[in-house]
């Protein structure tokens, strides 16, 4: 059985290896943009991002507290803008299972503990963004009832 709290320093270890992960298997579909094998924060960074309640991030723990999974979360809003409404989002920055867990839901159980998180304080929605090259978590995504709000595309020089 997974538990769902707030990331410590602590997680910071298995937490680096996830990241490390996710940039690998970006790199291997768009090794033109992602360096491989690297990870998007240093372990300062990740020890201030974990203290900040604006970029809550969420792990998956089993039965002896180790980490399994992690959701890297934003909370956005643009109050009194000339075009966007002032709704407050939850975005979701990333989304990371242990590659040999996968399968097991906990990916899903990340995803719907930040939906009622999300909901608990009045965010109006929850967006993330996803490579079009990352099919698996196209999938994923959809399995879990998301569809797509904007695109966003590219022509190499």
């Amino acid at each position: 059985m997974s538990t769902i709290r707030r990331a410590e320093k602590k997680d910071t270890k298995e937490i680096l290896e996830l990241l490390v992960q996710v940039d690998l298997v970006h790199h291997d579909t768009r090794p033109d943009l992602f360096k491989g094998p690297a990870t998007k924060y240093l372990e300062n960074e990740l020890h201030e991002i974990f203290e900040d309640d604006q970029r809550p991030v969420f792990v998956s723990v089993d039965e002896n507290d180790r980490v399994q999974g992690y959701a890297f979360c934003m909370l956005k809003q643009f109050l009194n803008d000339h075009v966007m409404t002032d709704i407050k989002t939850l975005y979701i920055d990333d989304l990371c299972v242990y590659e040999h867990l996968r399968g097991r839901h906990i990916g899903h159980q990340l995803y719907e503990y930040v939906l009622e998180y999300a909901k608990s304080i009045g965010c109006y929605n929850v967006t993330l963004n996803v490579w079009a090259s990352n099919e698996s978590a196209i999938r994923f995504y959809e399995k879990c009832g998301l569809v797509p709000q904007k695109i966003g595309m590219e022509k190499i020089l």
